[in-house]
């Protein structure tokens, strides 16, 4: 299978490596070409759960001379998905499908605006990626990955990704109810994501202390009152205890928002708690909590230059 991976964040720059490791035709695709050329010399390495390991994967930034890729997976931040949709569409075949392992929720509706949407599959991921500089990945935490289609439809290409995946001892599960699949996962990042970028704890110490416990089971009740109202139903059960499992299962993981904010750099605040905001002000529901959580994390954006 050849895979192109956009973006060399966190989980993609491990994707690219775990799956380059078990011996797939892997390409990351960067935007910022002193980057790639950086990644391109010196190569990846990884450390953590799979233990400590180099290897080289070729990363570019020219899409013109490439020939069409089977899978392209899209790691690039919620923001940026409209805009590297439109860079990536001349490289995007009939035969292409495209996985978006993004955070929040509007990612398909706004790819599926560029591309043929019978070519978009959804899916979200609890593997722990703490991107520790250009290049060096460290994997934090084992979790499964879902995927689905809006359609419900399991094409062959799908049952192909999972293979993909378990070559590469990565636990995926295939889902029909992509919709539910999305809330699922949204409403863990409301629960984990601003209280690390506030806090900076990682996500393990989060269930350590009452306070943000407390906060966390305030923005989650908040999000699934949400979900309730527009009748989504989701994976769990019981919500709060899959979201304090997947601190426990990645205890030692930075969060992605938490690695934003260290870097200084712009979050996916309004694709996660600013979703709840939005969508209950629109249902006349109160969603209080994760109204502080996204004027705080946006205060501490504004305040970088300080």
């Amino acid at each position: 299978m050849k895979i192109a991976i956009i973006g060399p964040g966190a989980m993609g720059t491990l994707l690219a490596a775990l799956f380059t490791k078990a011996k797939e035709e892997v390409f990351l695709i960067d935007k910022n070409e002193e980057r790639a050329k950086k990644i391109n010399e010196q190569g990846v390495f990884v450390e953590g759960l799979s233990g400590d390991w180099p290897i080289k994967i070729k990363t570019i930034v020219q899409l013109k001379d490439l020939t069409a890729f089977d899978l392209l997976i899209l790691c690039v931040k919620s923001y940026d998905t409209k805009e590297a949709i439109s860079r990536l569409k001349p490289i995007i075949k009939p035969t292409t499908y495209i996985l978006t392992l993004q955070n929040g929720i509007g990612n398909i509706e706004t790819m599926g605006e560029i591309i043929n949407s019978d070519q978009i599959i959804g899916g979200t991921t609890n593997l722990g990626a703490t991107l520790l500089s250009t290049g060096k990945v460290r994997f934090a935490g084992k979790g499964e990955t879902i995927i689905g289609k809006l359609d419900g439809k399991i094409p062959v290409e799908m049952r192909a990704i999972r293979e993909l995946f378990n070559k590469a001892h990565l636990e995926l599960k295939i889902s029909r109810d992509i919709k539910g699949l999305l809330w699922s996962k949204l409403i863990i990042n409301v629960g984990i994501n601003a209280l690390t970028a506030l806090t900076r704890l990682p996500n393990g110490k989060l269930i350590e202390y009452e306070g943000t416990r407390r906060i966390m089971r305030d923005a989650v009740t908040e999000a699934l009152r949400v979900a309730k109202r527009k009748r989504i139903k989701l994976l769990y059960d019981d919500p709060l205890a899959k979201v304090e499992a997947v601190c426990e299962a990645t205890s030692e993981n930075v969060s992605s928002m938490l690695q934003d904010i260290l870097r200084k750099k712009r979050t996916e605040i309004d694709f996660i708690n600013g979703v709840i905001v939005r969508q209950a002000q629109e249902l006349g529901i109160p969603a209080i909590t994760n109204r502080i959580l996204l004027d705080l994390v946006k205060t501490v954006e504004a305040s970088y230059a300080i």
